[in-house]
């Protein structure tokens, strides 16, 4: 298929030079401009770009050349050398990569760039200033130094400064700087085992199916009075229980989101609004009171749930996508972009490092936390999904196709790893609208206007765009085929994470689910029970895998409480003080996190 037309690299001349890309909306075209104002680019175009032809080739190749729809521009020094800025996705206008060589002592220099304003900010070179870059902003254009002929620079001492992000340019733009993630002590010594202990990921796998199993489970304590009746809230529906449940209530030991009534019990399967939060809402339910039917061909890939299962509390967070925005963040670690342990022999091409061309993200850099300004208006984060070497197939048809069918992901429009057919999908496009999907080669032509995309496996529930209905993914119970993970028996209760997404014509909610133990069938029957459009697994086994925390701003502070008792292990304490992870400091994995509208 075809892509986007790109812009070929150029040298700047002049202020008088033809601009290569259009900026309507800065009320004059800019010289070597690198971000687009204003601009609704087609999803393809006529003829495949040589970035288009990289992207797909099977080969080894640098994570820039894996960017489809960058747009490179580069300015000359008299003597000293070149700087060249590429815009990795023009449509998206987030991230930058400023590539700086000096002939005279032969140093090559590149700096991951972050545009903190991507809809007002436009970022450009030209050869009126050659000790930095332009930011066009509402009209108005500043000049920013950020280099000057090789001796120590801006850009030098932002990174020598250690910080996740560093300010430039008046806080108008962030350097990306690589830092270590934080490990727990389960991640530490987890990594070891299947880093270097031969068999240590068969150590990990009996540890967890002796120690993990049922570990978590909650079952509520009996209500001491009947609830109040929760608020309605339009497009959020209860969830289909039975009779014989409709009116009980749990009291939620293991509750930490203020819903102003745990003490005296919720009712199952009801909505709550959490008080310091605007836009949330939480439900708890037990898998037993579903009256959900399942069709003839879900009652075939759907088990029975046994009684423990059953029986087990599961926590479920609302957000309110018509209050919140959704944003996703690779941690410093994981998931990584080479091959997964899991593939198959006859589908590992040994020439490539990885599965789309690329062994590491660098010189890009990943760094576990959301940026200043994201962190003014964070409501909430959550744990992403599985690590590289669990995501990707070893048994079934997707183990066969696409080199193993790795799981995609992509952040600020840069592709990390390549979505792939038949994969279960969480997507933000460049509109702030947040949709869930199987992804198909077919949608390949809608790239270049995602934002972040996350998959992890296969549907939980899948939805039938001809039909207008949802039922429950085809591989729910097959556990190689669709890679749950669990034990060889393949019927391992764990605490899991899962997510999906209720849509009606009035309203959209992402929701976040959390299991005390669960296959997932019962994921499945649960969120069916909630009227969810579609759903997919995050992660499983450990509180830290399956970690939520609001966030309520008072006075200038940030007060955490987290879904579940327990979770706060993973944050930082300092006296009276918590620090939330993916906020306040690195992270090893991946997140998802959601921000107030502006």
């Amino acid at each position: 298929m075809t892509a986007p037309a790109t812009v070929r690299r150029t040298t700047c001349k002049s202020r008088s030079s033809r601009p290569l890309v259009s900026a309507p909306a800065l009320g004059r075209a800019l010289v070597c401009a690198v971000g687009i104002a204003g601009f609704v680019g087609p999803t393809v175009a006529e003829g495949a770009t040589s970035a288009w032809v990289q992207y797909q080739a099977d080969v080894p190749k640098t994570i820039i050349e894996l960017q489809p729809f960058r747009r490179a521009a580069s300015v000359e020094f008299p003597v000293q050398g070149e700087a060249t800025l590429t815009n990795l996705n023009p449509y998206i206008n987030s991230w930058f990569l400023l590539t700086i060589r000096w002939p005279q002592s032969g140093k090559s220099e590149s700096y991951h760039l972050e545009n903190p304003s991507p809809r007002t900010q436009f970022l450009s070179i030209d050869a009126e200033h050659l000790n930095g870059i332009r930011i066009a902003d509402g009209g108005r254009e500043i000049e920013c130094d950020l280099w000057n002929g090789g001796s120590t620079t801006t850009l030098q001492q932002a990174q020598r400064s250690d910080l996740p992000y560093a300010p430039l340019c008046e806080d108008r733009l962030y350097l990306r700087n690589e830092v270590s993630g934080t490990y727990t002590h389960l991640e530490r010594v987890t990594n070891f085992l299947r880093d270097h202990v031969w068999g240590g990921e068969q150590i990990v796998g009996f540890v967890k199916q002796e120690f993990f199993a049922d570990a978590f489970i909650e079952k509520g304590g009996a209500a001491a009075a009947l609830p109040l009746e929760p608020a309605t809230t339009a497009g959020l529906r209860a969830a289909q229980i039975g009779d014989a449940f409709d009116r009980q209530a749990v009291v939620p030991e293991g509750l930490e989101i203020d819903v102003g009534q745990k003490a005296s019990g919720l009712l199952l399967g009801r909505w709550y609004a959490a008080r310091d939060v605007a836009g949330v809402y939480v439900s708890v339910i037990k898998p037993q009171a579903i009256v959900t039917p399942l069709s003839a061909a879900e009652r075939r890939s759907v088990n029975e749930l046994d009684s423990v299962e059953a029986g087990a509390l599961d926590y479920l967070v609302a957000f309110d996508l018509q209050q919140l925005d959704l944003g996703f963040a690779l941690g410093t670690d994981h998931p990584r972009v080479g091959w997964s342990e899991r593939v198959l022999d006859s589908v590992r091409d040994p020439r490539l490092p990885g599965p789309d061309g690329i062994g590491s993200p660098s010189p890009l850099v990943v760094n576990g936390m959301v940026n200043p300004p994201t962190v003014e208006r964070a409501a909430a984060t959550f744990a992403g999904g599985f690590k590289r070497e669990h995501g990707a197939f070893r048994y079934g048809a997707l183990a066969l196709q696409n080199h193993g069918s790795h799981y995609g992901f992509i952040q600020e429009g840069t592709v990390f790893s390549k979505l792939q057919p038949q994969l279960a999908t969480l997507l933000v496009y460049d509109d702030d609208t947040v949709a869930m999907k199987t992804w198909t080669a077919v949608e390949d032509g809608l790239l270049a206007h995602i934002r972040y995309a996350r998959q992890n496996g296969v549907p939980l529930i899948e939805y039938d765009e001809k039909a207008g209905v949802s039922t429950a993914g085809a591989l729910v119970n097959s556990w190689g085929p669709g890679n749950w993970s669990g034990s060889s028996e393949e019927h391992l209760r764990t605490v899991r994470s899962g997510v999906c997404l209720v849509a009606t014509s009035t309203a959209r909610f992402l929701v976040y689910g959390y299991f005390s133990t669960a296959t997932p069938s019962a994921m499945a029957r649960v969120f069916q029970a909630y009227g969810c459009r579609y759903a997919m697994h995050l992660d499983m086994n450990a509180l830290e895998h399956t970690y939520l925390a609001l966030y309520a701003h008072r006075n200038g502070r940030i007060v955490v409480e987290h879904l579940i008792d327990g979770m706060a292990e993973v944050d930082r304490k300092g006296g009276d003080e918590l620090a939330p992870r993916f906020l306040s400091f690195p992270d090893d994995r991946d997140f998802f996190y959601l921000t107030e509208k502006r």
